[in-house]
């Protein structure tokens, strides 16, 4: 059975991608209060055994990373991948909340979108739930670095990811990132 590590997923009750249907769904988190499987923070992945896991899901955590701790945190997506294994991040758009905001004429504290938790206000989205911070104490949830297309296209080739893959919308980019070249299984079950 192929296994997906869901990094940062704060709990199994919150829906992965339907093409991960079938995988051994694993989650790794910092925060023992959401039972995850592994509790380890992403920056030292690489302390774990190397080639386990088929697929990488990274779902709005990497942005939580100073941006010198994001190759570290890339390494060990590497380093915990089946050589023909990949990473799927989505990471907000930052290049796209700036163009909507000032489409709109939005401030920072203006609602960007509504969502599951409430308003969204753009400074949610470029610093982080400053309310739900301050509330939890924990700075960690704070957003410390922004990512367009681009720039996470760049990081992950850095990183040593050989192919990647990616689009924007819904104010996110959604990257797909291979630590080999994708056989044809792969490509047809994400739809490249």
């Amino acid at each position: 059975m192929k296994k997906v590590l869901n990094v940062g997923g704060n709990n199994k009750e919150i829906a992965l991608p339907p093409h991960y249907a079938g995988f051994e769904h694993l989650l790794l988190d910092i925060d023992p209060k959401g039972s995850p499987d592994i509790v380890c923070d992403a920056r030292e992945l690489t302390t774990l055994g190397g080639n386990q896991f088929d697929a990488v899901y990274c779902a709005h955590n990497l942005e939580h990373y100073y941006r010198h701790e994001v190759p570290r945190v890339l390494a060990g997506f590497l380093h915990v991948l089946k050589d023909g294994g990949f990473a799927h991040i989505r990471v907000p758009d930052i290049q796209e909340v700036m163009k909507t905001a000032i489409e709109r004429g939005l401030d920072l504290e203006d609602m960007l979108y509504e969502s599951d938790l409430g308003p969204i206000m753009v400074l949610d989205v470029l610093y982080g739930h400053s309310e739900q911070i301050e509330r939890s104490g924990q700075d960690f949830f704070a957003h410390k670095t922004g990512f367009t297309n681009k720039s996470l296209l760049a990081a992950l080739h850095a990183a040593g990811f050989s192919k990647v893959f990616s689009r924007t919308g819904m104010l996110e980019v959604d990257a797909l990132a291979f630590k080999g070249t994708p056989d044809q299984a792969t490509r047809t079950l994400l739809g490249l």
